[in-house]
Formats: C-alpha cells, structure tokens, sequence
C-alpha cells in the first residue's frame, strides 16, 4: 500500500504486527462473515452511503484479496464495523470511537475532493495511496495530521480485528484449532529434538 511497504507482507504477517485488537472482545458484537446468498440484506447503524463506499475501499486496501482469501469487504468487515460502532456506543454511553472513525473518513473524501476532484472511493489507486502514505507512518507524519494518523491506526485495527474474526479470515489463518486425529504418533521427532536441545541449555 505504500512505498515503504516490505513486498509480499502476508496477512500472516500483518495479524502479528497489529497483535490483538479491540475487536476479539466482539462476541457480543455480530460475527463478521462471508456474503452469501441466505445472509438478509445489512441495515446500517452507523454509516450513510458515503461513509459507507469509502469504508468498503479503505478495508480492501488494508486487506485486499490473495491467492488464499477474499478481501475485507467480501469477509463482511465493513459490517463488522459498523456494528462494532454501534456496540461501543451502547456500551460506553458516547459516540466517540464512532466520531473518530467518521471524521477520519470524512477528512479522506475532503482531501480527496480537494486535490483530485472526487471522494476517496472514486480516486485513483495512486491518488488513494497519496493520501493514506500521509497517515499510514505515524513517525514520518506531518503534525497538522496527527489526528489523522490515529484515526487511521484505529481503522486499520478494526479492519484487522473483523477479517481475521471471519470465517474467511479465521481460515486464512495457519492455526487450525483442536482437532481430532484417529492415531496420536507423538511429538515430531525434528521438534523434539529443538525441545531437548532447549532443556539441556544452561540458563541465562
């Protein structure tokens, strides 16, 4: 997404640079999961549809489809959040996580209307880039875009969080979770051996 970027960041990668996010606590929140044909059309709670097309574009370029996954959009992350927005609201008795994410979208469409002419969603790659290289590096971000630098922090984390609290992006994951096995063969012997190796070290 940005210049800086190391090529062929894995979503693998990504899940532990961000570590955990609010977003593992949304049990009570909906579930963020693949669009299919049986799911009922989403009501919105917080987003109009401005806010809305330029959340499903600013997800896929946080998480954008590869050859194992669909995108953010596709794992139903723009839902998630919404309805995460929504479930913080409630909870906490204030809307200022919600005014956060909305004012932080809002800066993008007038930053983009402002130097190209049409909303972020409608930019160009390039131009949509432009823009999020300003936020994505909080270390190299100008001071007057602070504000947007966290904003953009907090996305990016609720972004995460939904695609890899999906079921798409549960999958996507190497971890397989329990799973029953007709014959238990031991410890791999390769393993092993590193854990011997370790317990015969002296300690530091």
């Amino acid at each position: 997404m940005t210049n800086n970027e190391p090529q062929g960041v894995s979503r693998r990668a990504i899940i532990r640079t961000i570590g955990s996010a609010p977003a593992l606590a949304a049990a009570a929140a909906t579930e963020a999961s693949p669009q299919n044909a049986a799911k009922p059309v989403y009501r919105r709670k917080v987003f109009d549809d401005r806010q809305w097309r330029t959340v499903e574009v600013l997800c896929d370029l946080i998480v954008p489809a590869d050859e194992r996954s669909v995108s953010a959009s596709h794992a139903g992350v723009p839902e998630f959040i919404d309805d995460w927005l929504d479930f913080r609201k409630r909870e906490d008795g204030n809307d200022v996580l919600a005014s956060q994410i909305l004012g932080g979208l809002s800066w993008l469409d007038g930053e983009s209307n402002r130097q190209f002419g049409r909303d972020f969603a409608a930019a160009a790659p390039a131009q949509q880039k432009q823009l999020l290289d300003r936020i994505a590096w909080p270390e190299k971000a100008a001071a007057e875009d602070h504000r947007w630098v966290v904003f953009f922090s907090r996305f990016r984390d609720l972004t995460v969080s939904g695609f890899f609290s999906s079921k798409a992006g549960i999958g996507d994951l190497p971890y397989l979770g329990n799973k029953a096995v007709s014959e238990w063969k031991g410890c791999d012997p390769a393993v092993w051996a590193v854990i011997e190796k370790r317990l015969t070290e002296p300690r530091r």
